[in-house]
């Protein structure tokens, strides 16, 4: 009966988030925290949901060579949930056709069992020609996006960041060296394995509790790390982290500064910094001021400081191209307009707060965006307005098994 409810759930969910233009992991959280569903059932509703929308557009493949026609957009989101379960997630196939139709209403239900039903007898043909399909079809890869992917990183390597992206993402987290981090017993207990390349990061089969509630590890992914090694900033610096929330690139600054010098960070008004103030206390971060405002206003409270920085993180808003497989719902979102706005307000952004650095001073400028666009084009524009100010250095990383998408260039 729960797994029944839990397909309904799944239904008002996707039927929610593609009526408006809300973020689904927002919705999956207000809905499940609405009905009292917790640890099996909600883990069921988001694997369901979250799978359905990072196949959007192969399920609608497969509905057009199931059923020719114009029919309904709640029909065809009981279609997605259906074909899903029994292609791509492996229900067995009367549970994935019975409770499917069971969520169905007067004579559309004949026509959802019928469609199943061919989809069922049809499978093996339909799996075995996955691998034909192009990379963007196969992995649901919006064709603009696409394009831009094999413009930048070539035939090849678009494929595996098209699959990559399409994977949801391995747990992982950063053990906290300023509350103890994780012991040996922690790493046992959880399964943990050290991920190549980036120190104090683990990949865990499930999440170590007591350690995450008490501060001395964060859920987060390696990637988040080249931004402040890059900054690099040492315990005598005053450092801005200048969009902070949720605060996992904060604590490494911190961290890297042995908890000493002076920390600036700075979000809006609201529940990103909510959310900022109650991880790095958790995290025990005693170096950071939080200020709460809008960098992009001309009188902000940064500037009423009066402050200058060492050193700068501004890691910006952006389009999410680097951690679809985080974000299933940001590719559908992503219009081809899209990058060209998000342009505008990452320069206004920079332009913002350059005033606040130090002469001879570093400033990272970072994304979790793999648009040549958003990267390098917006640090060329950068260094053509401001001739005094030189790339230091650079690192991009492309989507992989063990990291997310990330960008992040040192400039001074």
């Amino acid at each position: 009966m729960l797994d029944i409810n839990a397909r309904k759930i799944s239904l008002s969910i996707l039927r929610e988030w593609e009526e408006s233009s809300k973020f689904i992991d927002f919705v999956i959280e207000r809905k499940c925290q609405s009905v009292g569903l917790n640890g099996r059932d909600r883990a069921y509703v988001q694997n369901l949901t979250l799978g359905v929308i990072r196949n959007l557009s192969l399920l609608d493949d497969f509905v057009e060579k199931l059923r020719k026609g114009k029919i309904s957009s709640e029909t065809r989101r009981l279609l997605y949930l259906g074909i899903f379960q029994v292609l791509l997630m492996r229900t067995p196939d009367h549970a994935a056709v019975n409770e499917t139709v069971n969520l169905t209403k007067g004579k559309t239900r004949g026509l959802v069992n019928a469609i199943l039903r061919r989809c069922v007898r049809e499978k093996e043909v339909f799996l075995r020609d996955l691998d034909s399909l192009h990379p963007s079809d196969r992995f649901s890869i919006p064709d603009h996006i696409y394009s831009k992917w094999e413009n930048q990183f070539g035939e090849k390597n678009a494929a595996l960041i098209a699959a990559y992206s399409n994977n949801p993402a391995k747990v992982t987290v950063r053990s906290n060296p300023l509350l103890g981090g994780l012991t040996n017993e922690d790493l046992s207990e959880v399964n943990a394995t050290q991920i190549n390349d980036y120190d104090d990061f683990f990949e865990v089969q499930k999440l170590p509790m007591e350690a995450l509630n008490s501060g001395r590890c964060y859920v987060q992914d390696p990637s988040t790390s080249i931004a402040p090694n890059l900054l690099n900033p040492q315990s005598t610096h005053t450092v801005l982290d200048a969009c902070a929330s949720p605060g996992g690139k904060t604590a490494i600054i911190s961290a890297k500064m042995s908890n000493q010098g002076k920390i600036i960070a700075a979000d809006v008004e609201g529940p990103r910094s909510d959310r900022l103030i109650q991880n790095l206390e958790r995290l025990g971060i005693g170096n950071t001021k939080i200020i709460r405002c809008d960098l992009r206003d001309e009188e902000n409270r940064l500037k009423d400081e009066k402050l200058l920085f060492d050193k700068i993180l501004l890691d910006v808003p952006c389009t999410n191209s680097g951690v679809f497989r985080r974000r299933p719902d940001a590719k559908w979102r992503l219009l081809p307009h899209s990058t060209a706005d998000m342009t505008k307000l990452q320069l206004h952004l920079i332009n913002s707060i350059l005033p606040l650095l130090k002469k001879g001073g570093h400033l990272v400028y970072s994304t979790c965006s793999i648009d040549a666009e958003e990267n390098t084009g917006v640090v060329s524009k950068l260094l053509e307005t401001h001739n005094y100010l030189k790339k230091l250095d650079e690192v991009q990383l492309l989507p992989s098994e063990n990291n997310d998408g990330a960008y992040a260039a040192l400039i001074g």
